[in-house]
C-alpha cells in the first residue's frame, strides 16, 4: 500500500463546505460529481497535493449528523502543512478562519490550532528546518 488517498469529513452542506475549503483555506476542488438522490462525490485538496484529499460527505444517518464538527472528540484531527506559516496564517485570518490560539514555536515547528466552519480542529504547521 502506497498512501492514503482520501479521508472523509462529514459536512452539513456541500456548497458551504466547498466555499470554506477553497476560498478560506486555499484548497482546490478536485471533483464534484452528482451521485443521485442529492448526494455528491466532492473532493478537495491543498493546491499541489498529489496523494491525498478530503472527501466532503453529507451524513446519511442521525449518528453521522451528530458527528459533524466533532469527528475526533475535540482533538486536532487534521494537519495542514505549509512552507510559509506567516503568509498562510495572515491569508487565512483575513478570510475569516478562526484560530484558537496564537502561533507558537515548538521544537518540531511553528503551529497554531484553527477550526473549520463546523468546529473540527486543525493544526496549521510549518515544520522546523
Amino acid at each position: 500500500m502506497a498512501h492514503i488517498s482520501l479521508t472523509t469529513l462529514l459536512v452539513r452542506d456541500y456548497d458551504e463546505a466547498i466555499a470554506f475549503y477553497v476560498d478560506a483555506l486555499g484548497f482546490e476542488l478536485r471533483e464534484d460529481t452528482p451521485r443521485g438522490d442529492g448526494n455528491r462525490w466532492v473532493v478537495v485538496a491543498p493546491r499541489g497535493a498529489t496523494e491525498s484529499g478530503l472527501l466532503l460527505a453529507r451524513p446519511t444517518r442521525a449518528e453521522q449528523q451528530a458527528r459533524i464538527g466533532d469527528q475526533t472528540g475535540g482533538r486536532v484531527g487534521h494537519f495542514l502543512v505549509t512552507e510559509d506559516f506567516a503568509a498562510d496564517h495572515r491569508r487565512m485570518t483575513a478570510a475569516g478562519v478562526v484560530f484558537l490560539e496564537e502561533p507558537r514555536h515548538e521544537p518540531y515547528g511553528t503551529v497554531a490550532v484553527f477550526q473549520d466552519l463546523y468546529g473540527n480542529r486543525w493544526d496549521l504547521l510549518q515544520p522546523a528546518g
